[in-house]
């Protein structure tokens, strides 16, 4: 009885594999390294119902480019965008402040409907 065809570790040689074909080894490659750690980033915690935007991208766009409505075109409210881009400046910058201090306090809300709370 042989063992199964696969790469096995030569234990006289710990930084090499060899191929073992059912009936000898054939081949020779060096071993993977098993203490090279996989990094893995965490992805920012998100409150269940909460939206995937950025509230300091949405501020800080909101404050640059409120009057032409980009803050709203990035949360997802394409017709208060194209709104505010059309007549926002009728008010005289007032809408675009307004708009910037609902972004700052939590209370805007995305396309969806899903509030606007992660400062991430």
């Amino acid at each position: 009885m042989s063992a199964p065809p696969g790469w096995y570790v030569d234990p006289a040689h710990p930084g090499s594999e060899h191929w073992w074909d059912g009936t000898a080894y054939t081949q020779s490659r060096p071993a993977a390294s098993a203490a090279s750690p996989v990094l893995y980033v965490a992805a920012p915690y998100r409150p269940p119902g909460t939206s995937p935007k950025s509230r300091t991208v949405a501020t800080v766009l909101g404050f640059f480019l409120g009057g032409l409505g980009i803050d709203r075109f990035y949360l997802g409210n394409i017709g208060l965008g194209v709104a505010k881009l059309l007549v926002g400046w009728l008010t005289l910058g007032i809408w675009p402040f307004i708009d910037w201090i609902i972004i700052i306090a939590g209370a805007a809300h995305d396309g969806d409907g899903l509030p606007v709370v992660n400062w991430s």
